[in-house]
C-alpha cells in the first residue's frame, strides 16, 4: 500500500482554526521531521543520530505523551502517527517552544535541550504499517483511542485483529504494546481482542499493575480530563511472545 492510498477513515482530521504560529510550524518545521514515501526506516539514519530503541505512538493526540517520552528518553527514537492536524500542530509547539505571540526565528528548530528523536506521520496509521520493517519497534503506544462505544461501530475500533497482526509484525519479540483507556467498553474490548490474539500475553500479575500509571508514564491532557469527569483510566501492557 502506498502512503497516498486512503482507506476509509472515521474521525476528524481538523478542528478549530489553527492560528498563525502553529500554521507556520506546520508549513516550515513539520517537513523537517515528517515521514514520507522516501523515508528509510533505518535506526542509524531515521533520526538526528543513531538510537538504541524505537517506539511508536499511534494517535498521539495533542502530543504531550510523545514529547514527554522523547525528552525523558533521549537515546530512544519515537515515531508519532496522528491524523488530527490541530494535534500535530500542538506537538510542534511542544518541540520548538514556539507559541502564539512568539517572535518567529528565520530558521525554526527544536527547543534547546531537545534531541532530534521524533518523526511524525500526519496521516492514517494504516498507511504507514507496510513501510515499517518487521521487528523494528521496541514499544507501541495506543493511548485513549476513540472507543466507538456503539455496537454498530465496533469495527471502527483501532484495536482489532487486522491492526494487531500489523503491530505484532513490527514489534520485536518481547516488545510491549501499551493500551490506555478510560472507557469500560473499550477496556473489555481490548482485553478480549488481545486474549484472542496468540501473539501477545498480558503482563499484569495483579490489579495494581493495570489500574495505576506505569513507571515511565507521561500524563496526558485527555487523562486529566477523564479523571476530572470521574472516569478511571486503566493501563494495559501486552508483551509480544517470541
Amino acid at each position: 500500500m502506498l502512503l497516498s492510498d486512503k482507506p476509509k477513515f472515521f474521525g476528524r482530521r481538523k478542528g478549530r482554526i489553527i492560528r498563525k504560529a502553529k500554521t507556520t510550524l506546520l508549513e516550515a518545521f513539520l517537513p523537517q521531521i515528517r515521514i514520507t514515501e522516501e523515508t528509510v526506516f533505518d535506526p542509524r539514519t531515521l533520526f538526528g543520530k543513531p538510537v538504541e530503541k524505537i517506539c511508536l505512538e499511534i494517535g498521539f493526540g495533542n502530543g504531550e505523551h510523545l514529547a514527554g517520552q522523547a525528552r525523558n528518553n533521549p537515546q530512544t527514537g519515537f515515531i508519532g502517527a496522528e491524523v488530527f492536524q490541530n494535534g500535530v500542530a500542538n506537538l510542534l509547539t511542544l518541540l520548538t517552544g514556539i507559541r502564539e505571540g512568539t517572535n518567529l526565528p528565520e530558521q525554526i528548530c527544536l527547543e534547546d535541550g531537545r534531541e532530534d528523536n521524533i518523526r511524525v506521520f500526519d496521516n492514517d496509521m494504516r498507511l504507514l504499517f507496510p513501510k515499517i520493517p518487521a521487528g523494528f519497534l521496541d514499544k507501541v503506544f495506543v493511548l485513549f483511542p476513540d472507543p466507538w462505544p456503539k455496537k454498530r461501530h465496533a469495527s471502527r475500533r483501532f484495536i482489532n485483529p487486522e491492526n494487531l497482526a500489523e503491530i505484532s509484525r513490527i514489534l520485536k519479540p518481547g516488545g510491549i504494546l501499551r493500551v490506555a483507556t478510560d472507557h469500560k467498553i473499550y477496556k473489555a474490548w481490548t482485553l478480549r481482542q488481545l486474549h484472542d490474539c496468540p501473539d501477545f500475553e498480558w503482563t499484569a500479575t495483579c490489579g495494581g499493575d493495570w489500574k495505576h500509571e506505569p513507571e515511565d508514564w507521561v500524563e496526558t491532557k485527555y487523562q486529566r480530563k477523564a479523571i476530572r469527569e470521574g472516569r478511571r483510566p486503566v493501563f494495559l501492557d501486552f508483551r509480544k511472545i517470541s
